[in-house]
């Protein structure tokens, strides 16, 4: 049980004020509900943790679908001035760009109800998925090198998509500053053999249905047209390689934390100075794991669209598969804001927590340029996803941050427990939810309870101003690994 002090601000806004080492006050955004229930573990310590931190700016602040996490609690969001601040792989998580692709469809609902099985066994067989699951590329490591450079344009030109895809991918897919002279041999040797596969845990490739508009207007922006519209969601990123470099760096960190000029609460917090050797190459290592996911989902896009033709005996015309957008929820990126009156460079950590730039920011796609960001929130296996739109405010208080998800209630060993002989694949068919998964434990683990509820987390960042709600998509068919 966690002994913080907090103060209540407003209705979504809750402080940690500064006490000893801490540099600035935490801000959580959560309802009075979830706060009753955030004491079970010690992710707010963890807020108030970050806050030690040297060169952070404003606050350490945590989304409403905060929980535990290493170093930096999941749902965090952390800025960093250039000059005096640091750079941390617990900031950033060990699923470097874990991350959310939305594509829609031509299609409605009506239309393949009644094959839903039938697609949901071939992406199956089609999508490598599960614990150490192996692509059927077969990367050189020259090969691997030029994705961890390139990013989501290497699957591009290589046939995997098109240059579209790129404009509505964050960054356009890459992240400037990748080195792969920079990552370790033991990360390039698990990378070769796992660019496009979803993985396991809470990855999954999910078909979905537009339930509910809430702006039309942005909507139609966005791709949204209208209730009943098949899309689907991917969430996955980093998979081996990504692991590796953050635990690479984090045992480089730790083994030389005593020799920092301050104190850290947590040895999870381990980090390095922005300006020194060490931050500069973690930033080189973690910009190619950014990359090496974004051509993973580029990839598994291009095999999700195949499928879908493939099964339905349809043209791509006529499915229609296109992105959305695809937004990165574990990175750290040195961005621009407006601070005191001036323009500062920052590093901004968002470990569990998700960009939403608002309309006419320079950073969008001019597609999205009078609407803002699309930013999007997947829910629990059983529920489906939110789209989103990045709001003003979001730049102002949280430099321009909001959640990822539902967040976890319950350890994935907990779960366990609370879904023994139960059967969850059947549980979710009698929900509507055709779902398919390596095997039971992923199911176990991944059942709808343990995570909070996705509305609650939706409302408290719709409502606190962060990001606005567009449309609500339900589940109809999932893998998992």
């Amino acid at each position: 049980m966690s002994d913080i002090k907090i103060e209540r601000l407003d209705e979504f806004r809750w402080i940690i004020p500064p006490v000893g080492g801490m540099r600035v006050p935490g801000i959580i955004y959560a309802d009075e509900r979830m706060m009753k229930t955030m004491g079970t573990d010690e992710s707010l310590r963890q807020v108030a943790n970050v806050a030690h931190l040297p060169g952070i700016i404003g606050h350490s602040l945590a989304m409403p679908d905060i929980h535990w996490g290493y170093g930096f609690p999941i749902g965090g969001v952390a800025a960093f001035d250039m000059e005096e601040g640091i750079i941390s792989p617990g900031g950033v998580g060990y699923d470097i760009n874990c991350g959310v692709r939305l594509m829609v469809t031509n299609l409605q609902i009506g239309e393949i109800r009644d094959r839903m099985r039938e697609i949901v066994v071939a992406l199956f067989k089609n999508i490598p998925a599960g614990v150490g699951s192996e692509s059927t590329l077969n990367l050189s490591v020259d090969e691997e090198k030029k994705v961890l450079r390139q990013g989501a344009a290497w699957a591009v030109h290589r046939g995997y998509g098109s240059d579209s895809d790129l404009a509505t991918t964050e960054d356009g897919g890459a992240m400037r500053g990748a080195d792969p002279s920079c990552v370790s041999e033991r990360a390039l040797e698990r990378g070769r053999r796992q660019l496009g596969t979803l993985g396991s845990g809470n990855h999954f490739l999910e078909i979905e249905v537009v339930e509910e508009i809430f702006d039309r207007r942005v909507a139609s922006a966005f791709g949204l047209t209208a209730e009943g519209q098949v899309a689907v969601a991917i969430h996955t990123g980093s998979r081996g390689f990504g692991y590796q470099v953050c635990d690479d760096y984090l045992a480089r960190m730790v083994k030389h934390s005593s020799a920092l000029d301050f104190s850290l609460p947590d040895r999870q917090l381990a980090c390095a100075y922005l300006t020194s050797d060490k931050g500069k190459e973690y930033m080189a290592a973690m910009a190619c794991a950014a990359n090496y996911a974004w051509a993973n989902r580029q990839i598994l896009m291009h095999r999700t669209a195949q499928t879908f033709e493939k099964t339905l005996e349809r043209s791509p015309r006529d499915i229609g598969m296109r992105l959305v957008y695809d937004v990165c929820h574990n990175i750290a990126k040195v961005e621009e804001f407006e601070i005191g009156g001036r323009k500062r460079q920052l590093c901004v950590h968002r470990k569990g927590a998700t960009r939403a730039l608002p309309p006419r920011h320079p950073a969008l796609p001019d597609v999205y340029r009078e609407v803002g960001q699309p930013v999007l929130i997947p829910g629990d296996m059983g529920t489906g996803s939110y789209v989103l739109a990045g709001t003003d405010r979001a730049l102002e208080e949280t430099f321009g941050s909001t959640c990822h998800g539902a967040g976890r209630v319950m350890s994935r060993t907990r779960a366990m427990k609370a879904s023994r002989n139960r059967s969850i694949a059947a549980e979710m068919a009698d929900r509507g939810v055709i779902v398919l998964a390596a095997g039971k434990k992923t199911l176990s683990e991944e059942m709808p309870e343990a995570y909070k509820d996705i509305e609650g987390v939706v409302n408290v960042v719709h409502r606190a101003g962060l990001s606005t709600k567009v449309a609500r998509l339900r589940a109809v068919g999932c893998i998992k690994g």
